[in-house]
């Protein structure tokens, strides 16, 4: 029985009990009510929940008095074999060894949905990471970002949300033209300009610019700006979008700032129309010249300039318009994945929803990551000034680089130290989870051998100790996806995954799946190769959700 199954049917109980006394109140009971939980101390059963503690006082009863009524009927649900009560009310559960162990044979038969739920049903959401400028190569900060966010898009399409991954490309703006600036000078030989890019990597576009213009050095500075820009920015954008795919990151749209700046009917930009628009919710004053949105009524320090007095647009009002843009295009919810210096957007992109008619409280999320360091990696010999990306990948390897930076919570500064990741032993968290995948597969392969079935798979003949703790942690893992789907929090997942891993070395160790020698294949070794199959699913779906391989053999 796996515990969806036992929640709906111990809400039926619980619905019955409550309709005897409060129609209305049982009319609004949910599988959220039953708040299902696995005991710490496995004496304590396979399951428990706080209930009857929770709708006592609402229907006038005695939590002890509700949980002793609550017991009897549990216990007469198929599957259970007692309840009992602890403390106030509380009411622990243990099931059937073979309602327990079915779980085994579902998890196998359900294979990559296994772990999937309806948590985020019907929440269309748009969540937006990495938005690197298209000026230089992805750095390290970049990879922590992309590793969290693709990680939570997975999680979040697990939990049943319709997402849509986004890179916001900030090809607009002063730090294009420096860019092509940059460039120029590099390609004609020319002296930097002030706040050049520096790297290799400029001197590089630069060479392949001339190459592809001879006539740079010939053409108005104006012109030949404009084309080493254009031509710098393609290649950049097309390296960007590279990195990422050989790290395992792929986006559903990528959105280029200058469709905001465009005048979409001859004369007026997205941007023009996302002042009017602010305008008409009454949240946008003139003063002094300029046009202000008054975000301090949704809780900005201060009111924001959306148009200069000299007719020029902020930066804000490119956040206006592109925060409208998903709105127009269906999103009911927007997530904002920022790094570490965008703490002062927070705020302001609240504000912003707020001005724009949402809630910004449930319509919009701005969450900040914190730094992340390796320790004895060396600046880029390209870019000169930063940690690429594609120098981490290549010496630390994609899978372990994943983990390692979806293992830990974005608000966490971080340091991973390389040689611990680069050790194939259980130190290293990545190495232990992939080795328990690859060891179900050396079962399976061994099952194979001696004539192991696991169609003739009994669940009641899963009883040893070590067979319960790794069902209760199998059962685990489809609210473990929730709650990070939920909380926005894919480290969930790999912790899991490692604590799933140990209860699974634990088992291997106690019990095994084929006979010693010539000993005949008893009827459990075809029920344990289930079980390994099944711990073998369950790894294999979680690291999948953090882009991480699963290796058949290591």
């Amino acid at each position: 029985m796996n515990p969806d199954l036992l929640a709906s049917s111990l809400l039926a109980a619980v619905t019955a009990a409550v309709e005897r006394r409060d129609a209305e109140a049982a009319g609004s009971l949910s599988v959220g009510d039953i708040a299902l939980e696995r005991p710490r101390n496995r004496d304590h059963g396979d399951w428990a929940t706080s209930v009857a503690l929770k709708l006592a006082k609402r229907i006038g009863l005695a939590p002890r008095a509700l949980a002793e009524e609550l017991a009897t009927a549990f216990g007469a649900i198929e599957g259970v074999a007692s309840v009992e009560i602890a403390g106030p009310g509380f009411l622990n559960i243990r099931l059937e060894a073979g309602a327990a162990g079915a779980l085994a044979a579902a998890i196998v038969a359900a294979g990559e949905g296994y772990g999937g739920n309806d948590a985020l049903a019907g929440q269309s959401i748009n969540l937006e990471f990495v938005s690197a400028n298209p000026t230089g190569p992805l750095h390290i900060g970049h990879t922590r970002w992309a590793a969290l966010g693709d990680s939570l898009a997975r999680v979040l399409k697990a939990a049943g949300a319709a997402v849509t991954s986004e890179f916001y490309i900030n090809d607009a703006g002063a730090q294009m033209d420096t860019f092509g600036e940059s460039v120029l000078a590099a390609a004609l030989g020319d002296p930097a300009p002030e706040n050049a890019y520096p790297g290799q990597y400029i001197a590089d576009l630069g060479a392949r610019a001339l190459a592809e213009r001879p006539d740079l050095a010939h053409l108005p500075r104006a012109d030949a700006v404009a084309v080493a820009r254009e031509l710098a920015y393609g290649w950049q954008l097309a390296e960007i979008r590279e990195s990422l795919e050989r790290f395992n990151v792929r986006f559903d749209v990528w959105f280029s700032e200058r469709t905001l700046h465009s005048a979409t009917d001859g004369t007026r930009s997205a941007i023009d129309e996302a002042v009017d628009r602010l305008r008409a919710q009454g949240h946008v004053f003139d003063e002094e010249d300029a046009i202000w949105v008054r975000t301090t009524d949704f809780g900005d320090d201060k009111d924001r300039v959306i148009r200069r007095g000299n007719g020029v647009h902020t930066y804000f009002a490119a956040d206006a318009a592109y925060y409208l843009s998903k709105k127009d295009r269906g999103f009911g919810r927007t997530i904002y994945l920022l790094g570490a210096d965008h703490h002062g957007y927070v705020h302001r992109l609240k504000a912003l929803a707020g001005a724009a008619g949402d809630d910004p409280e449930t319509d919009i999320e701005v969450l900040i990551g914190q730094l992340v360091s390796i320790n004895g990696a060396r600046l880029s010999k390209r870019a000169g000034n930063i940690i690429e990306l594609n120098d981490l990948r290549e010496w630390l390897g994609t899978d372990a680089l994943r983990y390692s930076l979806a293992r830990y919570p974005a608000d966490s500064p971080l340091t991973l130290d390389p040689e611990l990741l680069q050790k194939r032993t259980n130190d290293n968290p990545v190495f232990y989870v992939q080795y328990a995948h690859a060891r179900t597969h050396q079962v399976a392969r061994n099952a194979d051998a001696a004539g192991v079935d696991g169609s003739r798979f009994s669940a009641e003949l899963l009883t040893e100790e070590t067979e319960s703790i790794l069902l209760g942690a199998l059962a685990e893992f489809p609210r473990i996806v929730a709650q990070a789907a939920s909380l926005r929090e894919p480290h969930r997942v790999a912790r899991y995954l490692e604590e799933l891993a140990a209860s699974f070395h634990r088992w291997y160790d106690a019990c095994r799946v084929t006979p010693v020698g010539d000993d005949p294949v008893e009827p459990v070794h075809h029920s344990r190769r289930v079980l390994a199959d099944a711990t073998g699913q369950v790894l294999r779906n979680g690291l999948g959700l953090l882009g991480v391989s699963a290796p058949e053999r290591m």
